[in-house]
């Protein structure tokens, strides 16, 4: 009898343990609703049917706006996402709903916000922008560097690659190519940029163009491959490329860099490193770079030293009205990505890409992804107007290629 008595009480004590246990610890899923909101100049435009993407590290959800532009998803796990939206306007509707008669082969709309945390059920505000459809495009950057079959550090390989994204043949002579401020310790950072020219320029260490004395046209899906030594650089280095097939080359004037005389040689219009006449392209980043055109002798453009600074380096004020294309790349360090450290504003890039390494020398490129591709199979790229949505690493894709 006392036995049984005991095993009751027992049963009886687990009982009540179990009841109060509390299991409101565990992570409760969430809905969330994603707004898109036009930008100004295209209030006309139609938001229903668009996939709007919320992105959490590999794993990537996507829900379809209504006809007022909400997208809704549920089962989501509170944590930090990043959200994005894009499509793209053909030629026709992009004049009919901004009237501008100019001719570009179509537009995107594009919204992003990175970074977001997301908790509990609420509503958040996508805004968009609208971009005209470039021809070209900056494709690739090579920055990193690598290391060779006897592990020592190399950088004579890095290039720059442009690309024709449209259906025609398109003249590149006249193109600036210009390296973005890339000092250690900013040296404006966008608030700083905001006081003092009302975010109308972006910084830039180094300019050159592809020569203008001769036309240098580019097919549908060609592509402009600039480097700083137009040799093979596969000899004792499995990492890197032959470059003996490149369009122009960033010269060194200073011959630590091997050049190929054979291969036309970049304008250097602008360099803040009175030694430096090759790309200063910074192995572990930052290393943004922006494209543009103007009929402006920019040799006379003004110069500003570091924010603050009366004396030291000076960097090139480029106009932002000028730029056609820019990419942030930014550094990886092994604190992770500091996007205070953004030199472009995110009407240029919303984003960033960077690759993986915190310190370079791995043979890495960062380069667009393909979205589809043309009737004549040409790669159409991803341009969203954010890097952290169009561009992908790779330590093995090769100039001139976009499909791995």
């Amino acid at each position: 009898m006392k036995r049984n008595l005991r095993k009751y009480c027992y049963l009886l004590l687990l009982g009540m343990l179990a009841s109060c246990a509390n299991y409101n610890d565990a992570t409760q899923e969430t809905s969330v609703s994603v707004q898109v909101v036009l930008p100004e100049e295209l209030s006309a435009a139609n938001l229903g049917g668009h996939d709007v993407i919320l992105q959490l590290g590999s794993r990537r959800m996507t829900s379809t706006t209504d006809e007022q532009g909400m997208a809704i998803f549920t089962g989501i796990i509170p944590d930090i996402y990043d959200i994005s939206c894009s499509w793209q306007l053909s030629s026709e509707e992009y004049r009919q709903l901004t009237g501008d008669q100019q001719i570009v082969s179509g537009a995107t709309i594009a919204g992003s916000v990175n970074s977001r945390l997301i908790k509990s059920n609420e509503t958040i505000l996508l805004p968009t922008m609208l971009s005209i459809d470039r021809d070209i495009i900056i494709g690739k950057i090579y920055y990193a560097g690598s290391k060779d079959n006897n592990n020592r550090t190399y950088m004579a390989g890095k290039y720059i690659e442009l690309y024709n994204q449209s259906d025609n043949e398109v003249d590149a002579s006249g193109l600036y190519i210009g390296l973005v401020e890339a000092e250690s310790k900013q040296a404006y950072t966008l608030e700083n940029l905001h006081d003092a020219f009302a975010d109308s320029v972006v910084l830039l260490k180094q300019v050159f163009r592809i020569p203008a004395d001769a036309t240098c046209n580019v097919a549908a899906g060609g592509t402009v491959l600039i480097v700083n030594s137009a040799i093979d650089h596969r000899d004792g280095n499995n990492m890197e490329n032959d470059l003996t097939g490149a369009d122009f080359e960033a010269k060194d004037a200073s011959g630590r860099t091997q050049n190929n005389p054979a291969t036309p040689a970049m304008e250097l219009i602008y360099t803040m490193y009175s030694s430096v006449s090759n790309m200063n392209l910074v192995q572990a980043g930052p290393c943004s770079v922006v494209i543009f055109r103007t009929d402006d002798d920019i040799t006379t453009w003004p110069k500003t030293y570091a924010y603050g600074k009366t004396s030291g380096n000076q960097w090139l004020l480029l106009p932002k009205r000028h730029i056609i294309d820019g990419v942030e790349v930014l550094s990886n360090k092994s604190t992770g990505i500091d996007v205070k450290t953004k030199r472009l504003y995110d009407d240029i890039d919303a984003g960033y890409t960077n690759i993986n390494a915190a310190s370079g020398w791995n043979g890495e490129v960062v380069y667009r992804k393909t979205s589809k591709h043309a009737a004549d199979g040409h790669p159409i790229l991803t341009d969203t107007n954010n890097s952290n949505n169009d561009f992908q690493v790779s330590s093995t894709i090769k100039p001139r290629q976009y499909d791995e």
